[in-house]
């Protein structure tokens, strides 16, 4: 099944807005959250927790009943189905896609145009930021991805199997669309520390992956592993910090977002090639993660025939 779920995200990438879980979840979320902003903060809190609580719950019962059914009707519809929710789950070639083409847009100088398509990739307000500040917002954005869109997912999936990865991505996705400070700081920060729960074991796993990709790929291991031990509590986030601070070390540069923090021992500024570094080492920690997961499958059938 993850085998499958990782062929279709590197083949077909995602899939049309009309049929992607994510999608559907956000339309949902936008109409629960209607009006919650105009009430007390006590009134949104409580409705926050009632969103998260309703929308993991239907996701999950849903997926569950769904591949339970499936299981004993057929097992090739079971996996292929099983697949595609795990798809909808994580994703690499979005993300590597959309990291790429910031690139290009900044070799062709054309800031404006990278300041709206990082809009899909961050939550700060990108106008007005430099070229060395919009670099280092993207590959932050690859850094802290690579655990959200792919190594929390497949861990929750080995734990929990699909309804396990479905539940990640439904808080996950419930954060970063209400889990900020501003109108909806109340609404959202059950999702927001809920969130940050769910992430504290992934977070670290992908540190200790991006120090391992930099030593696979002859870059600075120990530095990567330095800088996250030294830099990881810098940002508001008490996850982000850990990978975004070891892929700044191993690529020696500094990490920045402007009045907030700055992570890595140089002063080095990153530049659209550094996007390609980035990148590199995602790849790599994410390989290395496919193989601790299938890994972990032959261990679990094993002990468990």
């Amino acid at each position: 099944m993850l085998a499958v779920a990782v062929a279709i995200d590197l083949v077909l990438g995602e899939p049309p807005r009309a049929i992607h879980p994510v999608v559907w979840l956000g339309k949902l979320t936008s109409l629960l959250q209607r009006g919650a902003k105009d009430h007390s903060a006590l009134a949104q809190l409580t409705c926050g927790v009632g969103i998260t609580l309703l929308l993991v719950g239907l996701f999950v019962t849903a997926s569950y009943f769904l591949l339970f059914y499936l299981k004993e009707v057929s097992f090739a519809a079971y996996v292929i189905s099983g697949a595609v929710l795990l798809k909808s789950a994580f994703s690499l070639k979005e993300l590597r896609r959309v990291a790429l083409n910031v690139k290009g847009l900044l070799l062709s100088g054309e800031l404006d145009k990278v300041r709206t398509e990082l809009r899909s990739l961050v939550s700060r307000d990108t106008r007005g930021l430099s070229q060395p500040l919009l670099v280092s917002a993207t590959v932050e954005s690859v850094a802290e991805n690579t655990c959200d869109s792919f190594v929390a997912p497949l861990f929750y999936y080995l734990l929990l199997g699909v309804p396990g990865a479905i539940a990640y991505r439904v808080v996950n996705t419930l954060d970063a669309m209400i889990g900020y400070h501003g109108e909806y700081e109340y609404l959202g920060k059950f999702a927001s520390k809920l969130d940050d729960v769910l992430n504290f074991v992934p977070a670290r796993i992908t540190a200790l992956l991006f120090v391992l990709a930099s030593f696979l790929s002859r870059r600075d291991a120990r530095a990567s592993w330095q800088v996250a031990c030294n830099d990881h509590a810098k940002t508001a986030s008490p996850n982000a910090g850990w990978t975004m601070a070891s892929v700044a070390g191993a690529l020696n540069i500094q990490l920045e977002k402007a009045g907030y923090y700055k992570l890595g021992k140089t002063n080095a500024p990153p530049v659209p090639e550094t996007i390609d570094a980035a990148l590199h080492l995602m790849l790599i920690a994410a390989s290395a993660w496919m193989v601790i997961c299938f890994m972990a499958g032959v261990v679990h059938c094993v002990f468990t025939t």
